[in-house]
């Protein structure tokens, strides 16, 4: 496994030590903040490589958004064949390219990620460190000896017996676990469509990760260096605030966020928003792309 993870790790590597050598003129060489601040450093780079994933997911919710027309007819068509119904959902994401799950892709493509800087950091927290990819022997003894908030970094919540190490995994335990929630509720009381049905595979899907994902992190992050849980609070924050900025300016058709602007683009050209105005409402295509209904043609004379 290592020797196939082996570039992963030399590439973490490479951007945390880069990211400290370029933060200890400021904050010092063993300095925790230095160390500290070149994990959310890797975070930064990191997302900003996932942007085109990103937007790729986004496309494939929004195409999920206007097939659901068609899904309830196949749900309602073959409501006592689960298979049928299964096999007939996939033709439609087929045909139209869309995928029920695109809202893992960013997640699971930090995966790899995640288990490189898990074991660099495990490493490092070894006694002797143990040092991966392009790390000195040097740069892990200032690594392991490196705090944040007075627990060094490489520290697990079941690795020690020390109260600070406890107190510090806890809280970010508990951020790590509070922040997935609210990204996920986030997305779903603002960014999704109204959905009706309770067999839908999406919403269900959306209430599994609400739930499951804390209570994923918040039993395996005792395993975790607190380094690592710095790296996925921070990835956690950035997609909240990435999620945040795509909900408020350009929101879901059909999503309670995608009516909230309409409602105030409404009122600021003084329209009453309570009046429904139909024929000039936007209507979505297959594409998850907002259009404007068709003018209909004068009659020539």
């Amino acid at each position: 496994m290592d020797s196939v993870l082996k570039p992963l790790y030399i590439a973490v590597s490479w951007v945390i030590v880069t990211l400290h050598d370029f933060l200890s003129p400021f904050f010092g060489t063993d300095s925790g903040v230095s160390w500290s601040l070149a994990i959310v450093g890797l975070v930064i780079l990191i997302r900003i490589i996932l942007i085109p994933l990103f937007v790729k997911q986004i496309k494939s919710q929004r195409a999920l958004t206007a097939l659901q027309p068609h899904m309830k007819e196949i749900q309602k068509k073959y409501k006592d064949d689960r298979q049928k119904q299964s096999e007939e959902m996939m033709k439609l994401y087929k045909e139209h390219k869309t995928n029920p799950l695109a809202s893992c892709f960013p997640i699971l493509a930090q995966a790899p990620i995640f288990f490189a800087l898990f074991t660099v950091l495990n490493g490092i927290g070894k006694n002797p460190p143990v040092k991966y990819g392009v790390l000195t022997q040097d740069d892990v003894v200032s690594a392991a000896n490196a705090t944040f908030f007075g627990a060094p970094i490489s520290q697990t919540f079941l690795g020690t017996n020390t109260t600070t190490v406890k107190i510090v995994t806890v809280f970010l335990i508990f951020i790590m676990s509070l922040t997935t929630f609210t990204t996920q509720r986030q997305l779903m009381l603002k960014g999704m469509p109204k959905m009706d049905s309770s067999n839908n595979m999406m919403l269900q899907q959306q209430k599994i990760m609400l739930y499951a994902f804390p209570v994923i992190f918040a039993i395996t992050g005792v395993n975790f260096p607190i380094g690592v849980l710095i790296y996925w609070s921070t990835t956690n924050f950035w997609t909240w605030g990435q999620q945040y900025y795509v909900i408020k300016r350009n929101p879901t058709p059909g999503s309670p966020a995608f009516e909230e602007l309409a409602r105030k683009k409404r009122v600021k050209n003084g329209v009453n928003p309570d009046v429904p105005e139909t024929p000039t409402e936007p209507v979505v295509d297959l594409k998850g792309q907002r259009q404007q209904p068709k003018k209909k043609k004068k009659k020539s004379k």
